[in-house]
């Protein structure tokens, strides 16, 4: 795969090719596939698509969140997203910035809230020298839950005391990292309204209780993947490390590589991480009853040439036997000699050679005795003469071993005394 490949497959993903989506349709087909999205660009880019980049159509000139109120096309997009928060086809995070929402799938967001979520989402916030939660949190949340779904200008209200609106918004973000409370509504009048997640969407967290962290923690990094197509190991961990450690990513990919969910794949000379793509099973085709395979370098002779199989005979075209000419001058069976009358293998020798010393016939073998050794063997403990002439194929005798020298000293350079 080129990198060219690579870019024109995300780019058809993302809907940047043109094809931009305009209706709730749309929007909820276009977020189940990619499975998660930013709102807008943000800086340093990071590898995912962005929900006003599919809404346009296109990746260029897209406002970024600082900019956004001057783009006309910003609410329009804004209100086809909060479109999709009241039917609860989307739900949103805070990931990055306040202003620039990180939009969940409702497919997926059972996994996201079992990485990020409270194991316990009814127990209301405490706040403390250990705890995430400030004391301002706390009775936020508190409002919150007393009130059902309010909005920030009430919200402020209520709490009053002179609070200012930059504290407020950072006592809703820290119960909003939590997915504690989530922004359901929007209104130009009054703002972002909000409410409790375990109140407005019980199933789905009650789904991401009930789910592993290394389980929610591996389809993440699957949707993933399959939303940017291919992608470094190293980018993913990025990805991921915004929320969860970074070991805990590794180890996801490790497992998913290990059951071979996941492949490597070459692009551009480096190593990607893609989805495993599926086999496909190939089907041999039936022949046909009348299929004949035809050689192309053999030409068959037309039709009309050929004999019906029915006018020929078997055995027409042969000569008969008697005419056959004779292979050689070969005797007839008649005319050779029996059996009988041949010369034992053994005995047969070739003209000039002379017979082989170490094969007998079997009446020349020499005879054995009862217990099984030779006649001429020797009873055991009496040995050989020493002496004698060198037996045939065996060892030299003492006896005919050479004289040894006179035996020198060891070191013959100083001579022995008298």
């Amino acid at each position: 795969m080129l990198d060219t490949e690579l870019q024109q497959l995300r780019r058809a993903k993302w809907r940047l090719d043109g094809k931009s989506i305009q209706t709730i349709e749309q929007a909820r087909g276009f977020l189940e596939e990619v499975g998660f999205c930013l709102m807008y660009p943000r800086r340093p880019v990071l590898l995912v698509p962005t929900f006003i980049g599919a809404f346009v159509g296109s990746d260029e000139n897209l406002p970024e969140w600082q900019h956004a109120f001057k783009d006309p096309r910003t609410a329009e997009a804004t209100e086809l997203m909060v479109r999709l928060l009241r039917g609860k086809a989307a739900y949103e995070a805070n990931l990055f910035e306040e202003n620039n929402g990180f939009l969940v799938a409702a497919s997926i967001f059972p996994y996201f809230y079992a990485v990020m979520g409270e194991r316990n989402p009814k127990q209301a916030p405490k706040a403390g020298t250990r705890s995430p939660y400030s004391q301002l949190a706390s009775d936020a949340y508190a409002v919150i839950e007393r009130e059902g779904p309010i909005s920030k200008a009430k919200l402020l209200e209520r709490l009053s005391g002179g609070l200012s609106l930059a504290a407020l918004d950072k006592a809703l973000a820290e119960l909003w990292s939590k997915l504690r409370i989530t922004r359901v509504d929007y209104g130009a009048s009054g703002g972002s309204v909000w409410d409790l997640l375990h109140r407005w969407a019980p199933d789905a967290v009650k789904e991401g209780v009930e789910t592993s962290v290394p389980e929610a923690l591996t389809a993440l990094v699957s949707k993933y993947l399959d939303c940017v197509v291919a992608v470094e190991q190293s980018e993913v961990e990025v990805f991921f490390g915004n929320f969860v450690p970074r070991s805990k990513v590794r180890d996801a990919i490790h497992a998913l590589l290990a059951a071979r969910e996941l492949s490597f794949v070459a692009v551009g000379g480096k190593s990607m991480l893609q989805i495993t793509p599926e086999k496909v099973e190939v089907v041999p085709t039936a022949r046909p009853a009348d299929f004949r395979r035809e050689r192309p370098w053999r030409e068959s002779p037309p039709p009309n040439d050929r004999k019906p199989s029915q006018e020929r005979r078997p055995g027409a075209d042969r000569r008969p036997s008697s005419d056959r000419r004779p292979f050689g001058d070969r005797k007839s069976s008649n005319d050779r000699r029996p059996s009988s009358d041949r010369r034992p293998r053994w005995d047969r020798t070739s003209p000039g050679e002379r017979k082989p010393a170490g094969r007998r016939s079997p009446d020349e073998r020499r005879p054995r005795t009862e217990q099984g050794s030779p006649a001429d063997s020797r009873p055991p403990g009496e040995r050989r003469p020493t002496s004698g002439p060198k037996p045939p194929g065996g060892r030299r005798a003492p006896t005919d071993r050479r004289p040894r020298g006179p035996k020198r000293d060891k070191d013959s350079r100083f001579p022995r005394r008298p």
